[in-house]
């Protein structure tokens, strides 16, 4: 198993088991470097959903009380664990990344902050839960995901756009 992909590289791989323990090895990670408690801190995408292809990056959600003010030192502990906070705007949310090396080309993981238990968070786990729970999904989305690849193949804007329809679609089935 390898995690990275180049920024705005697209590619899919077969469902590897060594991705829940690459993510319970950084968990681990995270836990020791920061206050952040173990509730807080979840696989979340495609890595984490089984028998699917995923881009190879393993997706994180982190939970904190105020998306506005994060404690610093949150930031600082999850620098020290390997994680850079990156430029990405995204509303609700802070981004963080771990790269190959210091070049800072391929990115291995990302690490989502969000509202502990807010809608965001809520949509994220229960996508990736009702994914795992419901198969037929499961196959809509890994189709719709080569369909991506065989017709389009653009970069990660496209990647996801194309996939958000089906994506709200299942936030909607929690309401």
């Amino acid at each position: 198993m390898s995690l990275g992909l180049k920024r705005d590289e697209i590619r899919l791989e077969a469902h590897y088991d060594e991705w829940k323990k690459e993510f319970l090895r950084v968990k681990r990670d995270i836990l020791n470097s920061t206050s952040i408690q173990e509730n807080r801190i979840e696989h979340i995408g495609s890595t984490a959903i089984r028998d699917i292809v995923a881009k190879p990056i393993l997706d994180i959600v982190v939970g904190v009380d105020d998306i506005d003010n994060v404690d610093k030192l949150i930031v600082q502990g999850l620098k020290e664990a390997g994680f850079l906070k990156l430029k990405v705007e995204r509303p609700n949310e802070i981004v963080l990344a771990k790269f190959t090396d210091d070049t800072y080309v391929e990115k291995t993981h990302f690490i989502h902050l969000v509202e502990y238990n807010k809608e965001h968070w809520n949509n994220l786990i229960f996508f990736r839960n009702y994914l795992n729970s419901n198969k037929t999904a499961r196959e809509q989305y890994k189709e719709l995901k080569m369909k991506f690849l065989e017709e389009i193949n653009g970069g990660i804007t496209e990647y996801t756009d194309y996939k958000e329809q089906f994506v709200k679609g299942i936030y909607e089935k929690r309401k």
